[in-house]
Order: structure tokens, then sequence, then C-alpha cells
């Protein structure tokens, strides 16, 4: 069974292995409270994963290492067990979902083990990692319904709990639960008066589903751009250790999570995937109570794919009114587009982009269309820009 003995072991196993993250302070995530950052994140491998993994690796007897162990991920428990397995030397075989960023695979390479890529999401890569189990004989290493895993990511709740004092509450993001099992049941085991909340995508709620309905849900499909959190079923240990142990669950967007990555990296210079910005996407988005409140936000991995990083800023830009489309109804005669630049550049907008065509069959033969991508300060400087062009006597479509 889980004990706080046994998540003080793993932290004496880990000393020497992982990273003691900093936790610093984010005083503009939300000024209600006093907003910290625990920056696993910056941890080995990239992700607190490599905790839970090491921990478990590290509890095998001589004949499960000769056998070699499999795993299946979305990315990061992936590079963790790859990287105790090389250490121990261990032959490992992780299956990850075809869809799993090119940069997590070839990471995961990179540490020694074999990638099997199944397709479809994290519950066919698990299916796949339980029948190699069955074929070769392998040692499963579960990413999150798993006691050991569970006590290793407890390890970060040892770690907070002496870096904040008077801590109220921790915020942790949720795919499995192996994390928040692992931190809620150490925090209310030392304090419990110290709130636990537990944050989803709103694309993946399996957790919060099966929560509410006090049985475990697994969910038809899923969608996200936080693929560390993307899994249809939670785990049977840790749903039950998040009915116990957990205050609440709350969801954030897509476009809320790219708004929450765009500001860590442009507040606190911070890089995160779209699971490790979950947490702050829930504090900047007041889906939980902060006010008055010292509050610590768990960035849970930083590997996020530099190919999709462009587009997630470009969202996160326009979920924060930093930029934004505008199209407008012309009639083509010489000075129209003189014009409209001039009042963009009046009220201090930044032009990116200009497409200009003109009308299509069936409307009015003198009539064009005039795209415009902005550079702007906010969505009131956006409706300031719109106000001064329709006051111009131009149509906005």
């Amino acid at each position: 069974m889980l004990t706080l003995d046994r998540v003080y072991h793993a932290s004496y196993v880990l000393k020497d292995v992982v990273r003691r993250t900093d936790v610093i302070m984010a005083p503009k995530m939300n000024t209600k409270g006093e907003i910290f950052l625990k920056t696993e994140n910056l941890q080995v491998t990239g992700s607190f994963k490599i905790r839970g993994a090491y921990y478990k690796m590290s509890q095998l007897t001589n004949e499960e290492r000769e056998r070699g162990v499999v795993a299946c991920s979305a990315g990061n428990h992936a590079q963790g067990v790859a990287l105790a397995a090389r250490e121990s030397g261990t032959r490992a075989i992780i299956c990850l979902p075809d869809g799993a960023p090119i940069s997590k695979v070839e990471a995961t390479k990179s540490y020694g083990a074999e990638v099997c890529l199944v397709e479809g999401t994290y519950d066919d890569a698990y299916k796949k990692a339980l029948d190699l189990c069955e074929k070769e004989k392998y040692t499963f290493i579960h990413p999150f319904d798993d006691e050991l895993v569970i006590a290793g990511q407890g390890t970060v709740a040892l770690e907070l709990m002496d870096q904040i004092p008077d801590l109220d509450a921790v915020v942790v993001p949720i795919g499995g639960g192996g994390l928040i099992s692992g931190i809620a049941y150490t925090v209310k085991a030392l304090n419990p008066r110290i709130k636990v909340y537990g944050v989803q995508a709103a694309g993946a709620p399996s957790m919060k589903e099966s929560m509410e309905k006090g049985e475990i849900v697994e969910l038809t499909d899923v969608h996200t751009i936080a693929d560390g959190i993307q899994v249809k079923k939670p785990g049977t240990l840790t749903f039950e250790l998040c009915k116990q142990y957990v205050d609440e669950i709350v969801t954030v967007t897509d476009d809320e999570t790219a708004a929450a990555i765009l500001a860590l990296m442009e507040r606190q210079k911070l890089i995160t995937e779209g699971a490790g910005a979950a947490a702050a996407a829930a504090v900047m988005f007041d889906k939980i109570p902060v006010e008055g409140k010292r509050v610590a936000c768990i960035l849970s991995g930083g590997n996020i794919d530099v190919t999709i990083l462009n587009r997630v800023i470009d969202r996160g830009l326009k979920m924060a009114g930093r930029s934004c489309r505008l199209s407008i109804a012309l009639t083509d005669k010489p000075g129209q587009l003189s014009q409209v630049a001039q009042i963009i550049a009046d009220h201090h907008g930044n032009v990116t982009g200009v497409l200009h065509e003109h009308s299509s069959e069936g409307t009015d033969v003198n009539g064009c269309y005039l795209q415009l991508s902005l550079e702007t300060r906010n969505f009131e400087h956006i409706d300031e820009i719109r106000n001064a062009l329709t006051d111009a006597g131009f149509k906005l479509l």
C-alpha cells in the first residue's frame, strides 16, 4: 500500500538522480493571490515523470531486470523509463501513440530504448504494451496506476512543502492521475488543511467525469494540445486516491492552455508543454479560488515539440488579444487601402499581413475585400481600431 514512509524512501532513492526543482514567484499570473510555480519542466528528462519511473525501476528484482521492461506513454514517462533502464542496464521497449511529438519520440530513442509506435492514443499504446508483456514476459512499468510510481511522484510534494511555508493550495495537471495522487496523498498526510486542485483538458476530462459519476469513466474520444494529459480512462488506484484526497477538479480549454504557455514564456521565461501549462491556465483564468491564498502550480513538463510551438503561440496571442484578423469590404477605387492603413497607424496597430482580392461572382462588380493581420496590445486595442474603421465608414465583416 501507498504510505508516507514509501514516499520518503522514494525521496531518498532519488536524491542523487532528480533535481530539486526551483519554486519561483509569478505575481502576474493572477494578482489576487500569491502564485508560485514548481518548475518540473526543468527536471531531468524535462518532466516530473523521471521520479516515478526511476523509483519503480529501482525496486525491481534482478530477474525482472534481466527479462526487460515495457512501458506505454504519451512521451514523458517513456523518457523516464528509458533513462532508468539505461542506468540499470535493462532492456526497455516503449509503446508510444503514433501522434506523440517527434521530439519526445527521438528523445526516448536517445536514452537507448526501443520505440514501438502504435496507431491511436495513449490507451491504444497501453493495450499494445500489455500484449507484449503477456507474450514476452516483460515487466510492465505503468505510467500512473502503480503505488511505487505514485510514491515517486509524491516526492514533488515533499519538496514543495519545504519550499513554501504556509501553503494554502496546490494545483496539479491530471492525465491518468499519477502525479496528483502522489501529491495529494502526501500533502494531505502532512497538512490536511492544504487544498489540492486537479486540472484536466476540456477535451479529455476522464478523471473529472469519473469523480462526478462516482465510478471510472472511459471516454470514447479525447482531443487536446496537452498531449501529456490526453488520457481516455484514469487508473483504478489513482481514481480511488483522487476520490479520497483531491478537493476539486476543473478543466481548461486549449485556448486557455495556449495563453498560459505564452504567458509563462513572456513573463517567467519558462517553456512548458500543454500539460505543463494546464495548472497555470487554471489560475490565470480563475478556475479555482486564489484570492488571498498562497497557491503553487505544478509545471509538470517542458517537452513541447518546436514544430507546434509556433501554432500554440499564435493561439495564445489571439487568446490574449495580442493579434487579430480584420476583414473589410471596400469599393475598388484608389486610396482605400491607404486610408485603412493610416487609421490603423494612427491607433498604433501593426499590420503583419495583407490580402486584397476582388469580389466573387454575384457581388458588386466594384467591390473588393481586404483581410489584415494585426499585432495589437489587448482586446480593448482591437475594439479601438475596429471602432475607428467603422466611424470612418468602412464595413467590417
